[in-house]
């Protein structure tokens, strides 16, 4: 089987600005019926086993760590309002979502790809989105890293074709240089090369010696990874089972209504018969 790991978040935001590209208004569930139609269609591909991870709130335990880390304070209302009906559509859907709170999304992903990579029954595992954090999850082909939006999949060899190292070296990589979206600067003077050069000789952040990783600038670099590794230990299912799809819930009908998008509803039923 493959196992298909999609960041909710991510998704929601892409849908939403991409209908306000062709749009002048905002539907109060433009987002979600984007989500969900995106979802129906892996299904209608042949996807069997599939979990959804959802930021609940944008905040998470990496705030306490850090003062600048990412918030939601600039994410618009008409945005915001959607996040739990995406989670509560998920759910009648029948697909498994994880509305995260004190982890991130992120973090979902890392862990759900943990736990079905043990499993070997599973062929593989695609985690579905673009983010550079999750490039650390990859683990030669059987774990890859899904960019839908450009047709990209990335296993080990790819990540280190564009990052210049492998993908366990990542959040070392990003302590160095750091990561805008997520809020933290990395170190001044560490640019992608140099930062890769680096990792490749000297390995972890912690092995690099002082004259390298100076003492004024080492503390914080091993802040901003421990911000950038992602965590593996949620305990998201206990059988990899958990993810099969079997079909919408009776509740998914009056959703499909109230997204705007009814024949999501006749879609599933059609994609149930196939399950029969």
């Amino acid at each position: 089987m493959i196992v298909h790991l999609i960041d909710g978040t991510y998704e929601l935001f892409r849908h939403f600005y991409g209908i306000r590209r062709f749009k002048k208004t905002d539907p109060p569930y433009g987002a979600v019926a984007g989500v969900l139609r995106a979802v129906t269609k892996m299904l209608d591909e042949g996807a069997t086993h599939l979990g959804v991870a959802t930021d609940h709130i944008i905040e998470s335990f990496r705030n306490d760590l850090w003062p600048h880390y990412k918030t939601g304070a600039g994410v618009e209302p008409v945005l915001r309002s959607q996040f739990v009906p995406l989670e509560e559509a998920l759910a009648a859907m029948g697909v498994v979502v994880w509305p995260m709170i004190e982890l991130e999304a992120d973090d979902a992903l890392a862990s759900a790809a943990h736990l079905a990579a043990q499993d070997e029954r599973v062929e593989k595992v695609c985690i579905w989105t673009p983010d550079k954090d999750l490039a650390q999850c990859v683990v030669g082909e059987r774990v890859v890293q899904v960019d839908g939006r450009r047709s990209l999949i990335r296993d080990a060899d790819a990540i280190r074709a564009k990052f210049g190292l492998a993908p366990a070296f990542i959040p070392d990589y990003l302590a160095l240089v750091g990561d805008a979206a997520d809020g933290y600067p990395g170190i001044a003077g560490y640019g992608t090369k140099t930062a890769a050069q680096l990792i490749n000789r000297y390995g972890r952040l912690e092995d690099f010696p002082l004259e390298i990783l100076k003492e004024e600038n080492r503390a914080s670099a091993l802040l901003f990874k421990k911000l950038a590794t992602l965590r593996i230990d949620a305990p998201l299912f206990d059988d990899v089972e958990q993810l099969r799809w079997r079909g919408a819930t009776f509740s998914f009908y009056s959703v499909a209504e109230k997204i705007g998008d009814a024949s999501l509803a006749t879609r599933l039923l059609e994609l149930e018969k196939r399950l029969s």
